[in-house]
This record gives structure tokens, C-alpha cells and sequence, in this order.
């Protein structure tokens, strides 16, 4: 077969890691697809992305197209001559991108497909509490995460694992499991394996305001899970009623105790250190939290400068 002739298209930090270690396997990589840089920040000055600039460390050419379909934009794309293109946490293709290569465009999904395909497998890994996850790397077609998987591999999850370190460690499962996947397609050796439609398939959506608020009249390993599939970024969420005032809270990190209990659901309870929060079956011990327009605090330090009535509440 022919020298590989590798384009990467990927975004955040996550797609980083599998650039670099393709980089540091020698991998040709002839050009870097990412998104166009976005106002950020306080002064909101342009800032590129994570895998722009790690690209432009390595003097690898790059694109930052805002229309996939654009004629020059595409031109641009086959004068670099790609025979392979590799996709990590990007945007969806257009067929005449995916379908340019020889040897094809894969992806690289943060789950054991066919389970968790979207936007947010990592977060909703954790939590719909599963105790295994892995990456995927499959060849892409028009659907969403729906292509024949090339390999997989799968990970444990913790007890007390967070978005936050899961995130990491299937950056670096993920990284490994590309570079194998491309050895496969140099030896010629890939055997793909068509998805299943069936069965009780969880979906992975996006993350909005709306699917990210806590619910406190579930149980209270379901709300901690909740919290650490979102944790530390984009945070759970819940209004806090205090002094008769409203505001809204990013809850980051908590502990269970089962307890039998008459307190109404979201009731709060302090001592000099603690926050607890009154749960279907038991209390949730809040270990870090951020109030509107401050840092992210642990409760003793909250709570040196913070106080809450006897009726305070998260609804």
C-alpha cells in the first residue's frame, strides 16, 4: 500500500493527546482541520484552539474552515493529498470530506459503541453510574457515531471518578487505541464489525442548561453521580433559596450518608465545616460548591465567609 499521508481534524484538549502521540510515533501528518478561533475571556480576544496550537508547534499545516462544504476550503483539502483522515471530538462531515481518502476517514469516540453515541459520552458515562467505559474508533458514514467499528477498548470506572479524570484516562486509552488502528490499516489487516441497532442503547446528548440542573428528589448515589459525571466542567447546577433570595449554585463535588429521615427534600443543615442537603434516603455532604461571582470553594472555606438561615433550601 502507499505511504500514509495522515490529516487530523479534532478541536479541544481531548483530540490534543491523540495528535501528539501520533506525532511522536512518526505519523505523516500532512494537515490539521480544527475549529476557527473564538472570542474568549474577559477581553474577548480570539483564542485558538487547543489542537491549533499544539499543530502549530509542530509546524503542521492547518485549516480552520467555518463551512465544510466551502469549494476552496475543499480544494485546500485535497491539495494536501491525504490518504487517511482521522477524526477526534470534531463536527460532523460532509460525505464529499469523509468519503475523500483512500483509505478512508476514522473516528475516535469516547465510549464502547454502540452505547453513548452524541456529544457527551464521557459525562453521561458517569452519570447513568456504569462501572465500565472505553473509546472506539470506527470508519465514519452519514449517520452519527453509527459507522463499522474498526477496535475498541475498554476502561473501569471508579466509585469516585469525575468527568474530569475519566476524561484523561481515555485520552490516553484513546491515543493508544488510534495508533493501533492505524497500524491495522497499514498492514491491511482491518476487519470491521457492523453496529447493533438494538437492544437498550443509551444515547450521550449534548450538555445544556436544562439536562445539567440537579434533581434532589432522586437517590442520593444517583445525585452524586450526577454531579461527578459533570464535575469539573460544565458543574451541576441548582437554585439556592436563602434569606428569601434566589440564586443560582454549581455543586462540584459530594459524599452519601444513608439515613432515615422527616426532612423535607433539599433542606440544608450546616455546622462550622459541613454543608448537608436533606435526600430521599439520607443527606449528600457538599464538599465543593461555587456561589454566583465567586471561586469554587470547599464547604469549611464557604463557610467561613457564608451563611445559611434555618430554612435554606436547593430546589
Amino acid at each position: 500500500m502507499n505511504e500514509l499521508r495522515i490529516v487530523f481534524m479534532g478541536t479541544p484538549e481531548f483530540a490534543v493527546g491523540v495528535l501528539q502521540k501520533l506525532v511522536e510515533e512518526g505519523k505523516n501528518i500532512v494537515g490539521v482541520i480544527t475549529a476557527p478561533d473564538r472570542p474568549a475571556g474577559r477581553g474577548r480576544k480570539l483564542r485558538p484552539s487547543a489542537v491549533k496550537d499544539y499543530g502549530a508547534s509542530q509546524n503542521i499545516r492547518i485549516l480552520q474552515p467555518t463551512n465544510l462544504k466551502n469549494e476552496d476550503f475543499l480544494n485546500e483539502l485535497r491539495s494536501l493529498n491525504a490518504n487517511l483522515q482521522i477524526i477526534v471530538a470534531f463536527r460532523m462531515l460532509p460525505k464529499v470530506v469523509w468519503a475523500m481518502p483512500e483509505y478512508g476517514t476514522f473516528n475516535l469516540h469516547a465510549s464502547l459503541l454502540p452505547q453513548y453515541r452524541g456529544a457527551a459520552p464521557i459525562n453521561w458515562a458517569i452519570i447513568n453510574n456504569e462501572t465500565k467505559t472505553g473509546v472506539t474508533t470506527f470508519f465514519i458514514d452519514d449517520k452519527i457515531d453509527t459507522g463499522e467499528i474498526i477496535a475498541s477498548s475498554e476502561i473501569i470506572i471508579s466509585d469516585e471518578e469525575t468527568v474530569g479524570t475519566l476524561h484523561d484516562k481515555l485520552m490516553l486509552l484513546g491515543s493508544n487505541l488510534v495508533i493501533d488502528t492505524v497500524s491495522l490499516i497499514e498492514k491491511g489487516n482491518v476487519s470491521t464489525e457492523i453496529q447493533s441497532n438494538h437492544g437498550n442503547l443509551k444515547d450521550a446528548p449534548k450538555l445544556t442548561a436544562e439536562n445539567t440542573r440537579i434533581d434532589w428528589t432522586l437517590e442520593g448515589h444517583l445525585i452524586n453521580a450526577f454531579i461527578r459525571g459533570l464535575s469539573p466542567y460544565p458543574a451541576a447546577w441548582s437554585i439556592l433559596v436563602n434569606e428569601n433570595q434566589e440564586q443560582k449554585v454549581k455543586v462540584y463535588s459530594t459524599s452519601i450518608i444513608k439515613e432515615e429521615h422527616q426532612n423535607s427534600i433539599g433542606r440544608i443543615f450546616t455546622t462550622k465545616k459541613e454543608i448537608k442537603v436533606a435526600v430521599k434516603d439520607g443527606y449528600l455532604f457538599i464538599k465543593e460548591m461555587q456561589l454566583p461571582g465567586k471561586r469554587k470553594m470547599d464547604s469549611s472555606a464557604l463557610l467561613n465567609g457564608y451563611s445559611f438561615d434555618p430554612e435554606s433550601k436547593l430546589l
